[in-house]
């Protein structure tokens, strides 16, 4: 092997996943972990060391921070580290605030270990890694960019999911309650339904939002 190794951060909060992923990357000669956080927190600070070249990021860590707000933590420090998201999840949901918080690439956790490591000389490059069907759902909404939900109404639809009321929806997005109902007749035009009951059918199974 010739030239510096490159280093990772492994950030997941399930130790087998973590230790799964470094089984995997470090049959790689090229590839070292050099540190693992169970908490989106931790993996801010401990990338911030500046010993990191690409950080891989769970999406889901229970209570606090979240993957996506951690990856624009990371990223938006001058010379950090760049991200790969590594999750099961693949709706517009998640990767669509991923995406927008800087993360280099998206793959999903169901990959195989040569695309995993690959993945990763990728983002070490800069260069972009996207899961097959998340690039496919990028590209239908590049194609039929009047028809894809925005993430506003990907999130109003999620805590409609959720059972929120529109009072309780206007109250957790800080809107009011004609926004929220402006937003939901948006997404019933869209989706082409009229009840929320349908909406959220609708998107389940577009891989709008996760159920």
């Amino acid at each position: 092997m010739t030239g510096t190794p490159i280093r990772l951060l492994l950030a997941d909060d399930h130790p087998v996943v973590r230790a799964g992923l470094r089984a995997v990357l470090e049959a790689e000669p090229d590839l070292v972990v050099v540190a693992e956080a169970a908490t989106a927190r931790e993996a801010v600070a401990r990338a911030a060391e500046g010993d990191i070249d690409v950080v891989l990021m769970d999406l889901q860590f229970g209570a606090g921070m979240n993957g996506a707000e951690a990856t624009a933590a990371i990223t938006a420090r001058p010379g950090g580290p760049r991200v790969l998201v590594v999750t099961t999840y693949d709706t517009d949901a998640d990767t669509l605030p991923a995406i927008e918080a800087g993360a280099t690439g998206y793959l999903l956790k169901d990959a195989l270990p040569e695309d995993l490591a690959a993945a990763v000389r990728t983002a070490a490059a800069g260069r972009t890694t996207l899961a097959p069907r998340v690039a496919d759902r990028l590209m239908n909404r590049l194609r039929t960019p009047g028809a894809a939900l925005t993430r506003r109404e990907i999130e109003v639809l999620t805590l409609v999911a959720d059972g929120l009321s529109n009072q309780a929806l206007a109250r957790r997005l800080h809107l009011t309650e004609g926004t929220v109902k402006s937003h939901l007749a948006r997404v019933y035009s869209k989706l082409g339904v009229d009840s929320r009951t349908a909406a959220v059918a609708a998107a389940t199974d577009l891989g709008l939002i996760r159920r």
